[in-house]
């Protein structure tokens, strides 16, 4: 099941930039395990916005929710998510 995952990240002032730090540094690694695994295919920034644009290949709704919520910065984010569905036309 192929999902469109746009997330952006709200880190709050008041948390420490050593703090905040070690977040990113886990957020980078979980990602990269994430998509070697092949479930996180295509990864894009949003230019000039803390925010990307994903796709996420998974077997079910429950596993996409359990990737996402994996993420160390999860609880900074706001996440939309849209199914996917192979249009009529495509090559």
């Amino acid at each position: 099941m192929l999902y469109c995952v746009q997330m952006e990240v709200n880190i709050p002032d008041s948390l420490p930039a050593d703090r905040a730090e070690a977040i990113k540094t886990a957020e980078r690694a979980r990602a990269i395990e994430i998509q070697k695994a092949g479930k996180w295919p295509h990864l894009w920034r949003v230019a000039g916005r803390y925010a990307n644009i994903s796709v996420f290949d998974v077997d079910s709704h429950d596993e996409l929710h359990e990737l996402l919520s994996s993420l160390p910065l999860f609880p900074y984010m706001n996440i939309q998510v849209t199914p996917l569905a192979r249009h009529p036309s495509a090559v």
